[in-house]
Order: C-alpha cells, then sequence, then structure tokens
C-alpha cells in the first residue's frame, strides 16, 4: 500500500481504530452521528481526529448494509425557481447532514403526474425517508403513499390528523397583514389569494377573513380573488382581473411575495404609484422583497428554521417509528417596508 507521510492511500476503519487505540467498533460508532453520543466525549474526539488525519471517509454503502438503511432522503420541492424554497431546502440538508444523510432534491413544477414519478424514483432509489412540499388537501391519498416510508411535509399540511409536517401559522399570517392595513385606515382590503387546494392557500385566506369580521369589516366578494398558483403571472392575472372590473380598492393583501410583484407589474402598466394609489403586502418575506420597488411591506416566516424542523421531524420518525407523528408550526411575524401607507397621511 503506498504512503504518503505516514497516511495511507486508501485508510480503512481499521486503520483509524490503530491510530486513535480503541477498537473498530467504537470508531464505527463514533463516527456514526446517530450513535456518537455512546462514546466518550474524549474518545470520540480522538477517532474523528484519526480519521481526519487519515483522510478516512466512511462507505454509505457499507454502512446500509449493515443496518439496512441507505442514509438518504428524497426532496420533492414544487419549484426551485421560487426564492422561498431555497432556504427551506439549507435547512432540511444542513440538519440531515448533521445526522449522516444525504437529501437527493427533485423539482416537481406543480405537476401531479411528475410528483408521483419523482416520489417513484426516489422509492426505487431506496431512500428512507421523504420530505415533501407538495402536499394537496384536495389528494389526501398523498398523505402516506407507501405505509413504509415515512413522510413529512414542509410548508404544507394534511388534515388528516396522521401526517407530519413543519409550517408557518398562515392563518395568524393572514391575519396580520388585514390588521397592519386595518391600522393604517384601510377598509377596502382586496385579497388575491393562493390556490384553496393546498394549506397555504386556504389558511392565508382564512386569516384574512377571519381579521376583517373580528374589526367588524364587511368583505366585498367584489375584492376577492383565487389564484391557481402562487406566481408573479398569476398575481398579474389577478390584480388585472380586480383593477379592470373598477373596483373600489385601497391595498391589496396578495397571497404571496411573487403574486405581489405580479401586482406590482400591473401597476406599472397602469401607470398607478404604490403606495400612493394602492398600499400591497406580500406573504414569505422570500429574499430579495426589500429590493423590489418600492420595498415589499409583508409577512415573514422563518423559512430556515421550517425546513430544519421538517428535518428533524423525519429524524424522529426514523429513529423511533412508534412515535406518532407531529405537526410543528413556527410563528410568523410583519415586516413593514415602503408598500403600505396609511389613508389618515393622503
Amino acid at each position: 500500500m503506498a504512503h504518503v507521510a505516514g497516511r495511507p492511500a486508501s485508510a480503512t476503519l481499521r486503520d483509524v481504530a490503530r491510530l486513535a487505540e480503541v477498537h473498530p467498533g467504537t470508531v464505527s460508532r463514533a463516527l456514526n452521528p446517530e450513535t456518537r453520543r455512546l462514546v466518550n466525549e474524549d474518545t470520540a474526539r480522538r477517532v474523528m481526529d484519526a480519521a481526519e488525519q487519515l483522510g478516512y471517509r466512511p462507505n454509505p454503502i457499507a454502512r446500509g448494509l449493515k443496518t439496512n438503511r441507505s442514509y438518504t432522503i428524497g426532496v420533492l420541492v414544487p419549484d426551485l425557481m421560487n426564492p422561498l424554497f431555497p432556504p427551506i431546502v439549507r435547512g432540511i440538508q444542513d440538519r440531515l447532514e448533521q445526522a449522516g444523510y444525504t437529501p437527493l432534491i427533485a423539482n416537481t413544477d406543480n405537476d401531479r403526474e411528475r410528483e408521483r414519478n419523482d416520489f417513484e424514483a426516489m422509492r426505487a432509489r431506496q431512500v428512507d425517508g421523504v420530505i415533501a412540499a407538495t402536499a394537496r388537501l384536495d389528494n389526501p391519498e398523498s398523505a402516506d403513499p407507501a405505509d413504509d416510508l415515512p413522510v413529512v411535509y414542509v410548508l404544507r399540511r394534511l388534515e388528516d390528523g396522521v401526517s407530519a409536517s413543519a409550517t408557518a401559522d398562515d392563518h395568524k399570517g393572514g391575519a396580520l397583514a388585514v390588521e397592519h392595513l386595518l391600522e393604517l385606515g384601510h377598509t377596502r382590503i382586496a385579497h388575491l389569494s393562493g390556490p384553496q387546494g393546498i394549506s397555504t392557500g386556504r389558511e392565508r385566506h382564512a386569516g384574512f377573513l377571519a381579521a376583517m369580521a373580528e374589526a367588524g369589516v364587511p368583505v366585498d366578494p367584489a375584492l376577492i380573488r383565487f389564484g391557481n398558483a402562487f406566481t408573479e403571472p398569476e398575481g398579474r392575472r389577478l390584480c388585472e382581473e380586480l383593477l379592470a372590473g373598477g373596483a373600489d380598492v385601497t391595498a391589496i393583501v396578495a397571497g404571496n411575495d411573487l403574486m405581489a410583484l405580479g401586482c406590482y407589474d400591473v401597476f406599472a402598466a397602469r401607470d398607478l404609484h404604490c403606495p400612493r394609489d394602492l398600499s400591497v403586502v406580500g406573504f414569505n418575506d422570500m429574499p430579495f422583497s426589500d429590493r423590489f420597488d418600492p420595498p415589499l411591506t409583508t409577512i415573514a416566516v422563518p423559512q430556515y428554521d421550517i425546513g430544519a424542523s421538517a428535518a428533524d421531524l423525519l429524524l424522529e420518525r426514523l429513529q423511533q417509528p412508534s412515535t406518532p407523528p407531529r405537526t410543528v408550526v413556527l410563528a410568523p411575524h410583519l415586516v413593514v417596508r415602503s408598500s403600505s401607507r396609511s389613508l389618515r397621511d393622503a
């Protein structure tokens, strides 16, 4: 075997054990994030230092044969072009890698057939579980496509009472947007809602209605529009419909930041000024929303933490399969920027 400065060309677990002066079984436990707690802290550090010195890398295939796991996790994302998802995926990846797992990411383009195909492809690759941001309320059979494969939903949730999920409190966020505009003196508030077939769209709209009702402000059906997707083109379409109908409106709550950006497109085409002519509030505080013109007032959600929480839920199910699935709901908060203004200043 060739050596470079005392370092084996292809270090083995036994090489690490000899250098660290421990049993090979101890090396195996110390290098596995799931079992490291079983090893004395000083010993674990000695093992990891030896592994680093020798350039040792565990063989995931051999590890999988021993544990009957692949140590890979499927991650289904509806639209990686949406700036909301990269921070969520980063939270998932960081947490999984800390536990010794590798994510396999697939972009489904919000297409049901592609979702099914991607899911089946991941199952064929023997992933240990799936984290999905693709759940639909009108597709309950997708709650757990395979009983033997743990599934955790991220940024979405099902109302089946048995699915694990990590999401923001969308109902509260929808209410916060309305409360902000009401405080600024707006009562003619439109809602350009996202799809009602997924929890984010439905809960945000429910929060909008609840806040209006709590304030005793009637909701004009002419100011409500439901979109088919959380996209800029859909926001543009709904906003154009709203204004083309001559709606008496002073403020818009958009389903998300991309839909709010679609409103900006319509304002530019109609020579309207935001917020002088219309105030706008988005949802998510996606990256770069503070660079919009004007910078967007929005409801911020803890994107990275949502992803990390989804990964934690899946790891929990893998380590303790009998643990009942849980839902983690993280709090949103209002971020006030220049796209909303007080009518009292007019």
